[in-house]
C-alpha cells in the first residue's frame, strides 16, 4: 500500500514572511519542499511560486527560488566567490567580481575566505554562500530544510540574523526545522505537521518558547 506523505496541506507565504514548518521526521516537511522544487508532483492540488505551477513550469519556478538543504550543495573544488558566480550565472544573472564579493561580505563570510576552496568551509560558511546565492539570483522565495542542524550557537544566531534581513528585503521564506526556539525567534507564522497534515498553525506571539514546546510535544505524541 502507498503512503500519503502530504495530506490536504494548504498555505501561502507572502513577501517578507517566514513560515516555519515544525514536525518530527516523516511528518511531511521535506516532501512539501520537494513539491515546491518540482521534484515531486502532487496527486491533487498544486504547488505554486509567484503564480507558476512548480510541476508544469518547474524550470521557471526554480529560477525564482533559492534552496538551502541541511548540507548546502556547493562545488568543493571551487572557491566561495567562484561558486557564487557559477550558481548565479546558472540562474541567468552575471555580476562583476566586486559585486559578488560585496554579497559574500554582506552575509558575513570573511574576506580571507572568498578565494578559498569551499571544501575547507564549515557548515555555517557554506550556508552563508547559499544565502549570497539567493541574493545574487534575486530569489523571490527561499526554501530551507533543517538549516540550523549542526550549527554552533553563534553560527545559528548569525543565520537567523540573515533570515531577518532577507525578510526585510521582501523574500518569502519557508523553513522546515526541528529547532523550536529558532523558529519562534525568526518566523512570522508557525505550523506543526504530523502524518502529512498541518495540525496547528499559530503566530509566534501566541506562545512563548515553553508553551510552543508543550504544544509541539502534545501534537507529535497524540
Amino acid at each position: 500500500a502507498g503512503t500519503l506523505a502530504v495530506d490536504d496541506v494548504s498555505f501561502s507565504v507572502g513577501p517578507g514572511e517566514l513560515l516555519a514548518l515544525l514536525g518530527s521526521n516523516g511528518a511531511g516537511k521535506t516532501t512539501t519542499i520537494n513539491c515546491l522544487l518540482g521534484f515531486l508532483t502532487p496527486d491533487a492540488g498544486a504547488a505554486e511560486v509567484d503564480g507558476l505551477n512548480c510541476a508544469r513550469e518547474s524550470a521557471a519556478a526554480r529560477r525564482l527560488l533559492a534552496y538551502i538543504p541541511e548540507q548546502v550543495n556547493l562545488c568543493p573544488a571551487l572557491t566561495g566567490a567562484e561558486n557564487l558566480a557559477y550558481f548565479s550565472e546558472l540562474a541567468g544573472h552575471r555580476h562583476s567580481g566586486q559585486r559578488l564579493r560585496d554579497w559574500l561580505s554582506e552575509v558575513g563570510l570573511p574576506a580571507d575566505a572568498h578565494d578559498r576552496r569551499v571544501a575547507g568551509y564549515s557548515k555555517g560558511m557554506r550556508q552563508k554562500v547559499g544565502i549570497a546565492i539567493a541574493l545574487a539570483k534575486q530569489a523571490r522565495a527561499l526554501l530551507l530544510d533543517e538549516p540550523t542542524s549542526g550549527l554552533d550557537p553563534a553560527a545559528a544566531r548569525d543565520f537567523s540574523q540573515q533570515l531577518t534581513r532577507l525578510r526585510g528585503a521582501g523574500v518569502a521564506i519557508l523553513m522546515a526545522t526541528h529547532d523550536l526556539y529558532r523558529a519562534r525567534d525568526v518566523a512570522s507564522h508557525i505550523a506543526i505537521m504530523q502524518h502529512g497534515r498541518m495540525v496547528q498553525q499559530l503566530a509566534p506571539t501566541e506562545a512563548n518558547h515553553q508553551e510552543l514546546e508543550a504544544r509541539y510535544l502534545e501534537t507529535i505524541n497524540s
